[in-house]
């Protein structure tokens, strides 16, 4: 689980217990996503970077640094070999797990990007953002297929 007291929180599903607080971000942690095979999990921050964290050991493995602004949403796709992180600074960027190199960064939102997720079978990508628009991205080719307005202030894809 993730906390504004800047840790995540490792727990136990079968007991309810606690089994580690992972510590390292400057700012709240505002989302988590594990990977699929369960050995690690990917933080957000508000003090703009992901972290990478082990599982097994509860210790960081590495830091991801590239946006300007607050890290609000990250998903990681099913396959286990990328994440997509939205931000404040109104991009997302596509990430490569393997070796923590940003692969990507995919621009056309007005306003700071707050969430998104990625379809089951990895191709596509939604994205909410504050500027009352959902954008729909094709993975592999790194671009905008198509732009929903929700008329609203924001909307977040994964309840949409």
């Amino acid at each position: 689980s993730a906390s504004e007291d800047k840790t995540l929180k490792v727990w136990d599903l079968a007991t309810g217990h606690e089994v580690a607080t992972l510590h390292g971000h400057a700012g709240g942690v505002l989302a988590c996503a594990v990977t699929p095979d369960g050995r690690q999990v990917v933080s957000a921050s508000e003090d703009k970077t992901l972290k990478i964290w082990d599982l097994v050991t509860a210790q960081e493995i590495i830091t991801l640094q590239g946006h300007t602004g607050t890290v609000y949403a990250c998903v990681v796709t099913r396959d286990g070999r990328q994440m997509v992180s939205a931000s404040e600074d109104k991009t997302l960027k596509v990430w490569d797990l393997a070796t923590g190199h940003e692969v990507a960064t995919l621009h056309g939102h007005a306003g700071g990007v707050l969430a998104c997720a990625v379809t089951p079978d990895g191709r596509r990508m939604v994205s909410g953002a504050n500027d009352g628009t959902l954008k729909v991205w094709d993975l592999a080719a790194r671009q905008e297929v198509a732009t929903l307005k929700t008329g609203g202030p924001w909307v977040n894809p994964s309840v949409a």
